[in-house]
Parts: C-alpha cells; structure tokens; sequence
C-alpha cells in the first residue's frame, strides 16, 4: 500500500503500500491528538499529530527506506517530498522525534503516483489518495496507525474531500473492505505495487450522509 474510525481493532500492516503499522480502521480508533496541525505531545510520553515540516523529511525518509527496504515499493526522499500535500500530510511527534508519518495528495479516482518517479503535476481532484502510512517499529501495535488515518480522513472531510482511495497490498483487501472500501479491481495497479496490489476507494462519512 502504500496504503479511515471505520471499525478497528488491531493488526500489525494495514496495507497501503505496505504500510507498516495501523489498528483496525485503518482509518482511522484512539482518541485524536487535537486541533489538526497540533505540535508536541498531548500526554508525556504519548505521541501527538501535527502537520509535516521541512525539517523532518531526513527522518520521514528514513523511516520510509525502513519500511521498505528490499522491495520495489521504497521510494526515497525526493519522491516522498514532491507527494506532500497542504493539510493531508502528517507526523507523530513522539518529544519532538517522527514516530511515524501519513502521506496523503489530491489524485484523480483510478490513478495514482508512479513510484519509479517524483510528481510531476498537483492534481485538483475531490478524491483524496491516502498513499503512505508508515510507523516506527517499536511503536508498532498500539493503534497510532488507526490515530492517523482517522486523523487524516477528519482533515479530509474539513477540507471538502468526498472520497478516498488507496492501493492495499500485502493481501489486506479483504481487510480494507471490512472497513467500508469497495475494491475495483478493473484498476489494474503497475506491477511496482505487487502481485497482489488492489485499488480500492470510500465515500467519506459526509458525502454518505448527504446522498
């Protein structure tokens, strides 16, 4: 994956391009860390959420060449930088230290980043694409994955999104349509997001209630 609260309990991957971490939602799950764009922590020793800055991108890129180390799905920190996105891009903030990271950027339904190279052109779209979630290994399974992508699909809403989309890989489609995306499997991903990649999207809880 680089793969929404949409029902969650708790499960190492989340898949999203081979995301790393995430409790179930995978949306999105805990409590929220506040206002969007907070900084710091919100208890001692508990992470809180604030919006991406210049200075954490060595620490994004290197907990993203963690994550995927070995595989097609690794991108690097150029790439990570041109997919960020004013108010969908987030990190945890664990005493000033990147615990971990949600990417997410305006993209057409039925497209998505091309791994192999940085963007070239900022989308205007009313779906938002949830393209990377990665967690620190030693904060893995507490939930902080589920913390940030329900974070992230709030932001989404606010900011007048109607859907969201990703691609699950790592055999995680069954879960993410457990937790209200539909698969399209007409959508063929590029084999960089492996044999078994799916794209898959979900209405935002708004857009469900005002159709």
């Amino acid at each position: 994956m680089r793969d929404p609260e949409r029902g969650v309990t708790e499960t190492d991957r989340p898949g999203i391009r081979g995301v790393t971490e995430t409790d179930r939602p995978e949306v999105r799950g805990a409590t929220e860390a506040g206002p969007l764009g907070i900084r710091g922590v919100t208890e001692a020793g508990r992470p809180g959420i604030r919006g991406v800055t210049e200075a954490d991108w060595p620490e994004v890129a290197a907990l993203e060449a963690g994550a995927y180390a070995d595989t097609s799905l690794t991108e690097g920190e150029a790439a990570l930088r041109s997919r960020v996105s004013a108010g969908t891009c987030f990190v945890l903030d664990l005493d000033g230290r990147v615990a971990g990271y949600v990417l997410a950027l305006p993209y057409p339904m039925f497209r998505y980043p091309d791994l192999t190279r940085p963007e070239r052109v900022a989308h205007r779209s009313p779906n938002l694409h949830l393209h990377d979630l990665v967690i620190s290994a030693p904060l893995r399974r507490r939930g902080l994955g589920s913390r940030l992508v329900r974070h992230l699909t709030d932001a989404a809403g606010a900011r007048g999104f109607e859907t969201m989309s990703l691609i699950a890989v790592g055999g995680r489609e069954a879960f993410w349509r457990a937790n209200g995306y539909r698969a399209h499997h007409e959508a063929r991903p590029p084999a960089g997001y492996g044999r078994d990649a799916v794209y898959m999207s979900a209405r935002l809880a708004a857009d469900r209630e005002a159709s």
